[in-house]
């Protein structure tokens, strides 16, 4: 078993590595708001609060939250700083479920993962993966009311969350 330490070391030196102008331009890269399937909701509140109405429209919603990852608090541990990020993992297992049951490999998506990230500008935004992206890289043509319903349940979540 590879040790921690370890691999944060090689993963350091393979992200090194790989181009002098990526470690140059980390503004230029984060201010990249695009990504295929992504689905952005622009919150009218600020960060700290967007993320407490986020997991309290979870649970309005009668949905299982799972944890927050702060994707910062990683950033710093590791000496790469990176403005404010959290995932949240929530979702509904009698529903998430079905999605494993027609391809085991839709489990990297599930549960589901919403991002709460602040922008350079100080705009803060909620993203997820659009439930139809998922449909179509899993190849998944048996579930199309169950991926509607939670296409339907993440906008809710999300708008309660923004608004």
């Amino acid at each position: 078993m590879i040790a921690r330490p370890l691999l944060l070391a090689l993963a350091l030196t393979c992200g090194l590595a790989a181009t002098g102008a990526a470690q140059a331009a980390p503004a230029a890269r984060a201010q990249t708001a695009k990504a295929e399937g992504v689905v952005r909701v622009r919150s009218t509140h600020g960060f700290d609060e967007t993320l407490v109405r986020l997991k309290a429209a979870i649970a309005a919603k009668g949905v299982r939250y799972f944890d927050a990852i702060d994707q910062q608090a990683l950033g710093a541990e590791a000496n790469l700083p990176i403005g404010k990020s959290v995932i949240v993992r929530f979702g509904n297992p009698p529903l998430g479920v079905q999605f494993l049951q027609a391809n085991r490999y839709a489990g990297l998506d599930w549960p589901v993962r919403m991002l709460v990230v602040e922008e350079a500008d100080g705009s803060t935004w909620l993203a997820w993966t659009d439930f139809k992206f998922m449909a179509k890289r899993y190849g998944i043509t048996t579930q199309n009311a169950q991926f509607k319903m939670a296409s339907e349940v993440a906008a809710s979540i999300a708008t309660d969350a923004a608004r």
